[in-house]
């Protein structure tokens, strides 16, 4: 079973999407877990109706917690999940049919892999992730958090708390560095995440290079010293 973990803070126009995009799969062996990071715009009562009118069989679970920021809430719908597989969904995503599915696929077929991932898009902007080894894991963050990961290979201690930016990047270095493990391209586009969310400061590579002076710049160079400071990564 997978364990779908979706953590929300204040994204009541958005989820719905989200949770027909999950009722849509062709994959149907999951849980759905909702938790609520101290929203105050009404997202239990989006979730309740939601669930009063779905068909879908699987089961629902939602949270309420006060607010700890993203990967608090990730950890509390961890210690709830069932399932041998992981997903960590957006609140603002809305999945392809066949998501799941082929994640699912692409690790019954790479039983060393970790976690599946695939490109996106971010509103128009397509994502399109590659082939990612461990230089390019090293480099710096290039996998979405939306990714199917195995329950045996997550960090026994779950996301870290204390990381604020590039928390994606940190849980796949977490993973090779304790487990020697990295994960299967799926080479489809099998998502969308509405702009204005987790990675909404998003800019242009040349803008990194160009613009060293934007906040926005120094907050990701920042980010990207405190990660490899933890993972031992050397600095180019």
């Amino acid at each position: 079973m997978v364990s779908i973990i979706i953590p929300v803070y204040n994204q009541a126009d958005k989820i719905t999407k989200t949770l027909k995009s999950i009722e849509n799969q062709s994959f149907r062996d999951y849980e759905v877990i909702v938790v609520n990071d101290g929203s105050n715009d009404g997202v239990a009562e989006v979730f309740g109706s939601f669930v009063k009118n779905s068909k879908d069989e699987n089961n629902y679970l939602f949270i309420n917690q006060e607010n700890k920021g993203a990967p608090a809430a990730r950890n509390r719908g961890f210690k709830e999940a069932r399932g041998e597989f992981l997903f960590f969904c957006d609140a603002d995503a809305v999945l392809k049919p066949e998501a799941l599915e082929l994640l699912f696929r692409a690790l019954e077929d790479n039983f060393e892999a970790a976690y599946a991932y695939s490109s996106f898009y971010w509103g128009k902007k397509l994502f399109k992730t590659g082939l990612v080894d461990e230089k390019k894991l090293k480099a710096g963050p290039c996998i979405h958090t939306m990714s199917l990961v195995r329950l045996r290979d997550f960090p026994d201690g779950g996301w870290d708390e204390s990381i604020k930016k590039l928390q994606d990047w940190d849980l796949w270095l977490s993973i090779f560095m304790t487990k020697g493990r990295l994960g299967v391209f799926v080479d489809k586009v099998l998502f969308t995440v509405s702009p204005g969310g987790t990675i909404s400061s998003w800019l242009p590579s040349f803008a990194y290079k160009l613009f060293p002076f934007l906040p926005k710049v120094k907050k990701y160079q920042e980010a990207l010293k405190i990660i490899k400071e933890k993972h031992g990564i050397l600095f180019s």
